[in-house]
């Protein structure tokens, strides 16, 4: 059972901000920081306290004026630690009407990654450095200064910054002034313009060391990329895609960008990979930082995908934000949803589009189709529970059901209802509700009647189709039922879905023939003049958020289709994606999965192959567990041989971006299954490029790696560290440190988990190393499961109970499938409590 959830209240509404004027002074040595607050506040209601939100800081003196008339100090701070809030009393009931709340205060700047925190750095010349940077979504704004922590109270903010005259100093807006700091010849004060009506989770100040590279984007809005010094070039990418997504959003939307300037700017220690703060988004380094030498394709396209998705926020998020966390599906979903959009347009030939669905939509589906999943809109009480909502089924099924909804809107509508919703609430918080309002305004369609069945109950249909040939038409019968990862569906209640349906034939397979609306459990459709030899698709172009169940004969049918290729890569790859996975709930049999797996012979699309690629890995996964492991290794070897051979090892003229992915993974397969030319290849390259005759691609590089540790020995091993401790670039870091669980002799695989937690990882790496041993081999993953119980209070206290915990241990239990080991893990975490990973 879930702990008692104790009563959450909001803060009182009787005082509420208009401005805050604040100065804050980090010491970069001994990380503390001063705080001096002045806010402009309203009285709504006489009363002698104000509440506020406060965490890890100690007021030193706290006072308030009302206009115009004398300072009342408070006489009384009282901390209310587990819900991170202050009360300051006042000795004399405070009128209604505006005044000035001033409060002094300390805080520390922590190693947690949230709040306002230290993020530490190597100078070119070696040296070891901290930076003051900043992290509050959700809630640990509280944690830089005292003030009203909830996204629907929003006000001004003037800020201003008292730094080391040689360090960088930003926040949202631009520097309107700097002058010497009077106490200390060292330091400057520096002011900021001030911002717009915002909340206080997009606030953001950044001291430190950087370089930059700058730009204006068409329609004059200065944007610069920040990067470690000395790396100003590892900018340029970024800021290409920032310049040209800024016009395009401004277009979209019509709605111009609300600031002067963007900044972009790479932070070395950051738990998640980058934050919209309005004006001066943070990166990790590997979501912005692209070096034309050393970074990989793959690489490439996660900046470009990142730059979108956070500069959409700027629109929708922060000139429009949720009412409250319970909405946050809303603004990620949709980020997540047009960052495709965006990079579609900037990069054509990334065919993204295909990527989405292998990305995001069938992710969403594997998780949605869990017993414990939840509802893409959850009630949020208490802002602790928010971590466990940032999840793939907030971002990925919150855009999979955009997408669907964009395309049974039509763009233009859509575009129309967007405009509406973000001038209509701009400055300003909305819900849910409030976007489907002018969409239907905009459409003329039920948006919310429909919306509310994939937004408010959780998981998705699985529809059953059987076609029967009446003369000239083909006769459809289609049954929708909940879709269950752990076989047929046998609730009580039945839960139905309003399902967009669109339906294609052999005639045209990229164009629907027929488009519904089903309402209801059970539907008859009448296809006019298909042919007999006429196959029929549902979910033309993989948008609707269902899975599809043909009868035998219809799915016979559409095999040649996969085999000629005449059926779009899009179509290939949801057809054998609901294959799998109706495989895997146990509704059909894995033989016939794998039989029509030989029809993808021909197949040339990078993304369909990554998909059938994981679907394999799973498979084979389970298969560790019995004694088929060799024979699917055979197969994998068998499937991905023949395109292997095709594509060869190096580019050919005139090869673009999805070559470059397909020949990676292909390659990294075909080694790690113990293909024999692939192997003796890749060790000779390998063997090249530390020798320095000839560097390997970017890449070519995860593939080699990972084939000459899983293959390899403890040469091998401190071969590879050695290359990590060599790295300048922190993409090559996480290159190598995804792949170190590879290696297969079980003091190797401990070498691995204790390097792992060494200083040379990064806290928020660490994870993705661990990870990587579970998913390694058989040893691997019992180790690393033994690795985390061993070490479970240090990486807990690391990660805080942030998400990076619920990946952690997503990662390490992932690949069990025994009832022994199901017992264990409960055990384990019944008596180690991890509330952010409860699901």
């Amino acid at each position: 059972a879930m702990p008692e959830k104790r009563p959450f209240e909001r803060l009182p509404a009787d005082v509420s901000p208009l401005n805050y004027g604040l100065c804050l002074k980090p010491d970069l040595i001994d990380f503390t920081f001063e705080g001096k607050l002045e806010a402009a506040v309203q009285v709504k209601q006489a009363t002698n306290q104000i509440v506020m939100n406060c965490a890890d800081i100690d007021i030193i003196t706290a006072s308030y004026a009302p206009e115009g008339d004398e300072e009342v100090h408070a006489t009384g701070f009282n901390y209310q630690n587990e819900d991170e809030k202050v009360t300051l009393s006042f000795p004399s009931t405070l009128q209604k009407g505006k005044g000035t709340l001033k409060i002094d205060f300390v805080g520390e700047l922590n190693d947690k990654m949230k709040g306002f925190y230290r993020s530490k750095y190597t100078t070119p010349t070696g040296d070891t450095r901290y930076a003051a940077v900043t992290q509050f979504e959700a809630t640990d704004a509280r944690r830089a200064f005292p003030c009203w922590d909830e996204p629907a109270i929003k006000a001004t903010f003037d800020i201003s910054l008292v730094v080391p005259k040689d360090r960088v100093a930003l926040s949202n807006m631009n520097a309107i002034d700097r002058k010497p700091y009077p106490d200390d010849e060292n330091l400057v004060e520096v002011k900021f313009a001030r911002t717009p009506i915002m909340s206080t989770y997009l606030v953001a100040f950044v001291v430190g060391e950087y370089d930059f590279v700058e730009a204006r984007s068409l329609d004059g809005v200065l944007v610069r990329v920040y990067t470690p010094v000395g790396k100003a070039e590892q900018g340029k990418f970024a800021l290409e895609v920032a310049a040209k997504t800024l016009p395009f959003y401004k277009d979209y939307f019509n709605v111009p960008y609300p600031l002067p300037k963007i900044d972009l700017i790479a932070i070395a220690d950051f738990a998640a990979g980058a934050m919209e703060n309005w004006g001066l988004v943070t990166y990790r380094e590997t979501a912005l930082l692209i070096d034309p030498k050393n970074s990989c394709s793959s690489s490439r396209q996660w900046v470009a995908l990142v730059v979108g998705h956070e500069l959409a926020h700027q629109w929708f998020g922060n000139l429009v934000t949720m009412e409250w966390w319970t909405h946050l599906w809303l603004n990620e979903g949709f980020a997540s949803w047009i960052e495709y959009l965006c990079v579609d347009h900037c990069f054509p030939e990334y065919d993204i589009w295909t990527q989405f669905v292998s990305a995001d939509y069938t992710r969403a589906q594997e998780l949605d189709a869990l017993d414990n999943s939840h509802p893409i809109e959850v009630s949020v009480g208490h802002p602790s529970e928010v971590d466990e909502i940032f999840d793939a089924i907030s971002y990925s099924k919150g855009a999979s059901v955009i997408r669907m909804l964009h395309d049974y809107i039509g763009d233009e509508d859509f575009r129309k209802g967007m405009n509406l919703y973000l001038t209509k609430f701009q400055e300003k918080n909305a819900a849910t509700e409030d976007l489907w309002e002018s969409l239907e305004k905009c459409s003329g369609k039920p948006i919310a009647a429909v919306m509310n069945t994939w937004t408010k109950q959780m998981g998705f249909p699985l529809i059953y189709v059987e076609a029967e040939q009446q003369e000239d038409d083909k006769v459809l019968k289609l049954v929708q039922k909940k879709f269950c990862a752990s076989g047929p569906y046998t609730g009580e209640d039945f839960p139905t879905w309003m399902v967009p349906i669109s339906i294609c034939t052999s005639d045209d397979p990229t164009c629907a023939k027929m488009q519904i609306l089903m309402d209801k459990p059970e539907l008859t459709v009448v296809l006019k003049d298909v042919k007999p030899d006429q196959w029929v698709k549902l979910n033309l172009g993989t948008v609707g958020f269902y899975r599809t169940q043909y009868s035998p004969d219809m799915l016979e049918s559409l095999i040649p289709a996969i085999k000629d290729l005449s059926l779009p890569p899009v179509d290939r790859l949801g057809l054998q994606n609901d294959l799998f996975s109706l495989a895997r709930a146990g509704i059909i049999s894995t033989v016939e999965v794998l039989k029509v797996m030989e029809a993808f012979v021909n197949e040339p699309n990078y993304t369909v192959w990554s998909d059938l690629s994981c679907n394999l890995g799973i498979l084979s996964t389970l298969l560790s567990h019995t004694d088929f492991y060799e024979e699917i290794q055979v197969f994998v070897k068998d499937v991905f041989s023949p395109i292997g051979e095709r594509l060869g090892w190096d580019p050919k003229p005139g090869e673009g971006h999805l070559d470059a992915l397909l020949r990676g993974l292909v390659l990294g397969k075909l080694g790690k299954a113990g293909h024999k030319a692939t192997l003796e290849e890749a060790r000779r390259r390998f063997k090249d490029h530390v020798e320095g005759k000839h560097m390997l691609s970017a890449d070519l590089r995860s593939p080699v790696y990972v084939t000459i540790l899983k293959h390899g020995d403890s040469t091998t091993l401190d071969t590879m560290l050695k290359l990590h401790k060599q790295a300048d670039m922190q993409e090559e870091k996480n290159r190598i440190e995804r792949v170190l669980g590879a290696i297969s002799q079980p003091e190797l695989i401990q070498k691995v988990l204790t390097f792992a937690l060494s200083e040379e990882v990064r806290p928020q790496d660490t994870v993705s190393v661990i990870g990587g041993v579970a998913g390694g081999s058989k040893q691997g993953r019992k180790a690393a499961w033994k690795f985390v119980r061993d070490n479970w209070e240090e990486l807990y206290n690391r990660y805080q109970g942030g998400f990076l915990i619920s990946r952690l241990i997503k990662l390490t239990v992932d690949g069990f499938a025994n009832d022994k080991m199901a017992a264990e893990v409960k055990a384990f975490f019944e008596s180690h409590p991890a509330p952010s990973a409860e699901r």
